[in-house]
């Protein structure tokens, strides 16, 4: 049953009953639990409080963490505040959302720091919840990707999708392929430096996420989007091949084109392919999706298939089932953009990516359903809707605009299940990206991503029919989280549209 409720929550949950008052929280409040999610919790009350809760205690406690898997469905909580806090969790999952809930509550007032009292209970409407950054085009270190994962995953959003490779850079250390970062690495957009993760920094990436329940799904983007690849290994690659947009966007952005065996340093794209008929094409990705797939525990492994404006349709088609079916072959779900959807073989269970507009344009629906038709499923992230790399307002310092203005509301007000005609139960759910043309600093990322990201979270979080999810509700609930990204760091953009709270 939703119930009523007027609790500064996003995303909404699926009920929730305001009680009146506060639970005081001071030093003296004790934790019992043994997830990890009680530790998470304290540390999370003393930076936003500076009050270090009390973790010693083996009996009754104020605050109990628990895990009941009859208590839910997957990842779901419930959340009783009264005299004590108490959160069951259907998994250890649950119970971190449940600790993000309980956070989003804590406020202080005249009196000091308390919680407000409510009982909850949630669960998400959608099993993938995502958001993807792109740490090609500007190079974003570890420490910077675990702020991210931090600052996201509160969202309860729990995938990341890594876009590691693309014209301007490769990101990722492949032992069989050691050019690959020797030689390709160094550059980035503009000329920014560049970088890579070593696989013992990948690995520590993987780890941080899962302790914050959020899947990394790594990205190799292919078969075009290889510019990079041909810097290390010409042989790979075609000769770059020009197009108008291309040639017109460099001279309007004042960027050099592209040059065989040589840094990119410009945002065009379309001119880069691999050798589709050379089968040291095909070594070459299955040498780097095997590395890629031994130090991934997630099912999935990304393989790009966008804008591929210089490859033949034929060899294009050719490619996604090629590459597809080598992705399965080392056990792993084949994720590709909604293009690889052309493909009349690809693998089955393949799961696509539609990141076409809210208005399929061109042959993007018949693309994306076709992934539907082979067994798999998608993953909506409708560009003029998601994209978090798009500008706010046309004066806006950050962002593009190719997708659209994507103020707040735009980024809320749309539904992924009315997009494409497929079944509802293909759409695994929902992704935003953020792609990092115009963002050299994780300060500038958070600017492009932070409100919006939280919009997508509900989108892909709670319930369709529930009494708040609405725009009127969301911008309240959603300016009360000020100060709570303010006391954790988050550079969020203070968008007009948000009435934002101080306190």
């Amino acid at each position: 049953m939703v119930l009523p409720h007027s609790l500064p929550l996003v995303p909404a949950p699926v009920s929730a009953l305001a009680r009146e008052g506060r639970m005081p929280v001071t030093a003296t409040t004790r934790v019992l639990g043994s997830s990890p999610a009680a530790a998470q919790l304290i540390d999370a009350v003393e930076r936003r409080t500076g009050i270090r809760l009390d973790s010693t205690v083996d009996g009754p406690a104020e605050i109990e963490l628990f895990i009941d898997p009859d208590s839910s469905a997957a990842e779901g909580y419930t959340l009783e505040i009264g005299d004590r806090a108490i959160i069951i969790g259907a998994d250890e999952a649950g119970l971190f959302y449940g600790v993000q809930t309980l956070l989003q509550l804590l406020r202080e007032d005249d009196a000091g720091w308390g919680l407000l009292r409510a009982d909850i209970a949630d669960s998400p409407r959608f099993p993938r919840r995502g958001v993807m950054l792109d740490v090609t085009r500007h190079f974003f270190g570890v420490d910077d990707v675990k702020t991210f994962i931090d600052s996201t995953s509160a969202l309860k959003l729990n995938h990341l999708h890594l876009h590691l490779s693309d014209d301007q850079g490769w990101r990722v250390q492949i032992d069989s392929w050691p050019l690959l970062t020797e030689r390709a690495a160094a550059s980035a957009a503009d000329g920014a430096p560049g970088g890579f993760y070593t696989k013992d920094h990948y690995r520590e990436i993987v780890a941080y996420a899962a302790a914050r329940h959020m899947i990394v799904i790594p990205e190799i983007d292919l078969p075009g989007h290889t510019h990079a690849i041909g810097v290390a290994y010409p042989e790979l690659v075609e000769a770059p091949v020009m197009n108008d947009a291309l040639i017109a966007d460099s001279k309007r952005l004042g960027q050099p084109l592209p040059v065989a065996g040589e840094p990119y340093l410009g945002w065009g794209v379309g001119h880069s392919s691999v050798r589709i008929h050379s089968e040291r094409t095909y070594e070459f990705v299955r040498d780097v999706v095997r590395e890629l797939a031994e130090m991934t525990p997630g099912p999935y492994i990304h393989i790009g298939g966008d804008e591929s404006l210089g490859t033949p349709q034929a060899d294009f088609d050719l490619f996604a089932e090629r590459a597809t079916a080598i992705v399965v072959e080392m056990g792993k779900v084949p994720v590709a953009w909604h293009e690889m959807g052309s493909a009349a073989a690809i693998a089955e269970g393949a799961i696509g990516q539609y990141w076409g507009k809210t208005t399929p344009e061109g042959a993007h629906a018949e693309e994306a359903a076709h992934f539907v038709e082979r067994g798999g499923a998608l993953i909506m992230s409708a560009a003029n809707a998601t994209y978090l790399d798009m500008k706010y307002s046309e004066d806006f310092p950050l962002g593009l605009t190719w997708a659209g203005i994507i103020d707040v509301r735009t980024a809320y007000e749309w539904e992924p299940t009315a997009v494409l005609d497929v079944p509802e139960s293909a759409i695994l759910g929902v992704e935003a990206p953020l792609w990092s043309e115009t963002t050299r600093t994780l300060d500038e990322v958070e600017q492009l991503v932070f409100p919006r990201v939280a919009a997508q979270a509900e989108v892909a979080w709670s319930p369709r029919e529930s009494p708040e999810r609405g725009w009127e509700s969301f911008r309240v609930r959603l300016g009360s989280l000020a100060p709570l990204w303010k006391a954790e760091g988050v550079d969020f953009h203070p968008a007009d549209e948000i009435p934002w709270s101080t306190r």
